[in-house]
């Protein structure tokens, strides 16, 4: 693997990775499962791919769950509208985020230390790792839930925690292939995905229409402050991947332009989520449960078509988890512990088996679980912000990789400018926790700006 250059005229001769020198000019093929922290210079996605990889890994139950939570409050069009208008600005955040990660083929982590010091990037990297982990496990519990009820189904045998077991173990064997073993999932998985999402759409149409009708179409709904508040539960389910988007934008083929990029994202987001969020809010409409399992098994009358949506629902959250909640956390481990990248990625694995998704799926913790992303959203908009403003407005596009990876440079420790502004920002969004992520952006964005420019102990790190 080589060390990719800082412009055209200048290259970097040697960078760490673990304990092993990289010399520059020697290029690899990488294998399955061999992830480092090191400049990405073997891509292995093109744009179709890409495309495809963020469509499989988007399908998450918990765009299921933030429909649920939205019943009552929006008639069916202004949710529709709500979840288009979040996946567009994800993809507008995706691609600025993920535009450093893209040029130089550097991680999340790596990205961070620019802004907030090789210390510092604990911070942000301890608000990413958590909310990846909880999704994982509530994932993994409601996938296993749909392998237990096709067992139950098919068999008569009903375990749920040996298969909620089984089914991580599953996981964690198929994440430590890394990018390879992802781009392969993911791909193959995407049009399975897309039609089953089709025909469950369907099936719920057809069962429940009278009652969506009835209590989501001739409805008033609002177009105000609880629509925009919709807008951000949809996009806040992703505002964890436009933190570390850079993980997977380094795996991407140069010559995509922003603007193809972003559209990119916001395509391939779109129908998941929109599917997802819908299918949420019309069967909790019209029937009170939130459970997907209970869901499905009551809108689908034919055995052997509820067998396939039960299995597409549990392949569904394997896609989702190995590229969404098992990467990020991974790196982190990577950068914090100086972990190998498979031992990583069995530790996350192991991790999620404590946050007790079981509790999780219950009818009673889909406001709970709002609250969550709301939450979670007010430290990842600020964080975000802070890490755009230092690439574009800062460092005007401009990375010094020499310095990114020397741990005794001008990045070492931390920097409080970015961690004051943070939480600056989270302070701001907590206080208007319906719309947390949007509030945080511009006082985080512009106290960073402000104390870069004037504070002097953040002058180093202006270097």
């Amino acid at each position: 693997m080589a060390i990719q250059q800082v412009n055209s005229e200048t290259a970097i001769p040697m960078a760490q990775v673990g304990a092993q020198p990289v010399p520059a000019g020697e290029v690899h093929e990488k294998k399955a499962g061999d992830e480092s922290l090191a400049p990405q210079k073997h891509r292995i996605m093109g744009r179709v791919s890409y495309l495809l990889a963020w469509f499989g890994g988007c399908v998450s139950i918990g765009t299921f769950t933030m429909g649920s939570s939205i019943v009552g409050t929006l008639n069916l069009l202004q949710a529709t509208v709500a979840i288009a208008i979040g996946c567009f600005v994800i993809g507008i955040a995706l691609a600025l985020n993920g535009a450093a990660g893209y040029k130089y083929g550097i991680p999340f982590m790596v990205q961070a230390r620019g802004a907030f010091g090789f210390a510092g990037t604990r911070f942000p990297g301890l608000v990413r790792a958590v909310p990846a982990i909880v999704w994982y496990g509530f994932q993994s519990w409601i996938g296993a839930g749909a392998l237990n009820a096709v067992s139950a189904t098919l068999f008569g045998f009903d375990n749920l925690v040996l298969y909620f077991i089984l089914f991580q173990f599953l996981q964690i064997g198929l994440s430590i292939f890394g990018f390879k073993g992802i781009k392969w999932l993911e791909n193959v998985g995407s049009g399975f995905i897309l039609l089953a999402l089709v025909y469950m759409f369907y099936s719920v149409i057809n069962r429940y229409g009278d009652e969506i009708t009835t209590n989501l179409v001739n409805v008033e709904g609002t177009w105000g402050l609880p629509f925009w508040g919709a807008t951000m539960l949809f996009l806040g389910i992703y505002s964890t991947m436009m933190l570390n988007v850079s993980d997977y934008s380094r795996e991407l083929k140069e010559g995509t332009k922003p603007g193809l990029l972003t559209t990119i994202y916001a395509m391939s987001i779109l129908p998941c989520t929109l599917f997802m969020g819908l299918i949420g809010l019309m069967v909790s409409g019209a029937t009170g449960v939130s459970d997907p399992i209970q869901v499905f098994a009551s809108a689908v009358d034919n055995t052997p078509l509820l067998v396939i949506t039960l299995l597409f629902i549990a392949f569904a959250q394997v896609t989702t988890n190995v590229l969404n909640n098992v990467v990020p956390p991974t790196y982190i481990l990577m950068d914090v512990f100086k972990l190998k990248f498979r031992t990583s990625t069995i530790l996350v694995g192991l991790l999620a088996f404590c946050t007790f998704p079981w509790e999780l799926v219950k009818d009673e913790s889909s406001a709970g679980l709002q609250l969550f992303v709301q939450t979670y959203s007010a430290f990842l908009g600020p964080i975000f912000a802070v890490m755009v403003v230092d690439y574009f407005i800062l460092r005007r596009r401009k990375l010094d990789l020499d310095k990114l990876y020397d741990e005794n440079g001008p990045y070492r420790g931390v920097n409080y400018g970015a961690v004051i502004a943070a939480l600056a920002g989270a302070a701001v969004a907590l206080t208007f926790s319906s719309v947390s992520w949007y509030a945080s952006l511009l006082p985080a964005g512009i106290i960073y700006y402000l104390l870069m420019q004037h504070w002097q102990p953040c002058q180093r790190f202006r270097q």
